[in-house]
């Protein structure tokens, strides 16, 4: 009689582990090297895509419907273009790769395995997990003086991504939050909305210490949305139990040091008197734009703004940023990118891969937040029970998706946890271009 039980357990969990063992991996330390590589969590998702196609032959089914082919294909036209235009084939096979994997076939081959609301919440908590221990060893390394070098000091939070990877951590710990904050919004058993608060508390600390500015606008923006998208009534009264518990729990850890105030509040006066750091990134955005008023349509190539931003970039940029501390000697960076995706894509891959990248996602959220509102109305019409609901799988979606967004103006695709940021963008794809009747009922195991 075991086994007769076992097996339905694992035939139901055995699709989506796969995309849990990607994130496994990126707990894992891994220090990529000066001109960066292929990482653990790149490789873990090479076998998530061959488990997508190796359960499709099996099944011998259509993978994706019309509408979600051309939602997420969309991108594959200016990557294509791009690839074709780069200073060299290598560059460009590999540029071609890289975007295909991230912004294609990891979100693709999600929004195939995962079934149901059940594999939507497993990769959700498996995220959450990550980020509380990231968050973790992040904390670890500010209070003893072991972390990333900020400001002469060895305090910025990195986790086990090193500071060559300064974003990892906080990009980390931010989809964590995000995801909390879904399921502790949502109708559920009291037990689930109870751990996801702690988690979304305590992970406030480790974001903070981050010292990503980026990070925390984007943080604030989606927990915001999730807030308002779940209603009204629930916003407020859940906004003031995190403010009060937030404040308590900053505010006791000793967390709003003199430093942090001073990022925070660097936060509106980069316009004034920016350091270092805004200066080249202001700089390098310059630069991007140059590129593309260049060649407005097609772009410099993929993988070719270090090539041409010398050509492009003013006397303001430094030779590099300086990487020391979290078990790392001092050396100097190169600025490879603008540090924004937007004005990356728009200098390597023009208006045509603007366009249509912007243009997958845009649809993305179009399609999640009206499938989030009906799920909504359903719900308070009492159409939907509470304990089928599902609410948080599309506050966890949407909310994702918005914090990427926003989070894009600050940052690019760049080290380990590009891979899940292809996860979450898959989470969003199955929320927005998944078939209603999986989303409104639990799906059978087959």
């Amino acid at each position: 009689m075991s086994h007769a039980y076992a097996l339905p357990a694992a035939r139901r969990l055995t699709p989506v582990l796969p995309v849990v063992a990607v994130i496994v991996v990126l707990a894992l330390p891994f220090a990529p090297g000066v001109e960066g590589g292929a990482s653990p969590a790149d490789a873990a998702s090479g076998v998530v895509v061959l488990c997508c196609a190796i359960r499709l032959l099996r099944q011998r089914r259509r993978p994706l419907s019309r509408t979600a082919a051309v939602v997420l294909g969309l991108p594959v036209a200016g990557f294509a273009v791009a690839a074709a235009g780069a200073t060299t084939s290598g560059a460009g096979l590999t540029g071609f790769a890289r975007w295909l994997q991230i912004f294609v076939l990891v979100p693709a081959a999600v929004l195939l395995l995962v079934r149901d609301r059940r594999d939507v919440r497993l990769l959700a908590w498996s995220v959450v997990a990550l980020a509380v221990w990231q968050g973790a060893v992040g904390v670890h390394q500010y209070a003893t003086g072991t972390g990333a070098s900020y400001m002469g000091q060895e305090i910025r939070a990195v986790g086990t991504f090193g500071p060559g990877d300064i974003m990892g951590m906080a990009t980390v710990v931010a989809f964590g939050l995000v995801c909390a904050v879904g399921l502790a919004l949502a109708p559920g058993s009291v037990r689930q909305r109870v751990w996801a608060v702690v988690c979304a508390l305590l992970l406030v600390v480790p974001l903070a210490v981050s010292f990503s500015r980026g990070a925390w606008i984007a943080t604030a923006v989606a927990c915001g949305a999730q807030l308002l998208l779940a209603g009204r009534r629930r916003a407020v009264a859940a906004g003031a139990v995190v403010a009060a518990l937030a404040v308590l729990l900053v505010g006791g850890f000793g967390v709003g040091s003199t430093l942090l105030q001073e990022r925070v509040s660097s936060i509106g006066q980069v316009g004034d008197a920016p350091d270092q750091s805004v200066t080249d990134r202001y700089t390098m955005w310059a630069a991007a734009a140059d590129m593309w008023r260049e060649q407005p349509l097609t772009g410099v190539g993929l993988k070719g703004f270090p090539e041409h931003r010398d050509g492009h970039a003013s006397l303001a940029l430094s030779s590099g940023s300086d990487i020391e501390g979290a078990g790392t000697e001092y050396r100097k960076q190169p600025l490879l990118s603008p540090h924004n995706l937007y004005l990356l894509v728009l200098s390597e891959q023009g208006l045509t891969g603007l366009l249509t990248l912007a243009g997958s996602w845009l649809a993305l959220l179009v399609l999640g937040l009206r499938r989030l509102v009906r799920a909504r109305r359903a719900r308070d019409a009492g159409d939907v029970p509470a304990a089928e609901s599902s609410l948080d799988c599309g506050l966890i979606a949407c909310g994702l998706l918005i914090w990427q967004l926003i989070n894009f103006a600050y940052s690019d695709i760049g080290g380990p946890v590009a891979v899940i940021t292809g996860v979450c963008l898959g989470l969003t794809a199955w929320w927005a271009l998944g078939d209603s009747g999986r989303i409104s009922e639990e799906a059978a195991p087959r």
